[in-house]
């Protein structure tokens, strides 16, 4: 009883943590709802294990732990893709930032060079 009690308090403080606005959100409406998606059935799991073991059986999964188990490797591939995503844009929109900050440097460094042809 109290380890389910301690699970549930976990679950709605990290979902709580993670619906927190950052300022560079996008689509933030989506993930708040997949959030709550994910407590329910988390909260609904933790107080009922059976229901996972009957949806496990269901899909052809053996036990509900494999299940979740198998959920789990699913959404960390899904986020180590999304993070090389944001890594590959994050690169590009570095080489740009750099490429400009290069060439206003040389362009201020070319104004300010002293006439020496005269």
């Amino acid at each position: 009883m109290w380890i389910q009690i301690l699970l549930i308090a976990a679950i709605i403080l990290l979902a709580v943590f993670m619906m927190r606005r950052t300022g560079a959100d996008s689509h933030l409406a989506i993930r708040r709802l997949l959030m709550m998606l994910f407590v329910i059935i988390a909260v609904i799991s933790v107080l009922f294990p059976q229901w996972l073991s009957w949806l496990a059986n269901l899909v052809g999964v053996g036990r509900g732990t494999d299940l979740v188990m198998y959920g789990l490797i699913v959404m960390f591939l899904a986020f180590v893709y999304t993070q090389y995503r944001r890594n590959a844009a994050l690169q590009r929109q570095l080489t740009l930032l750099a490429r400009k900050i290069a060439l206003l440097e040389a362009e201020r460094a070319e104004e300010h060079e002293p006439d020496t042809k005269h």
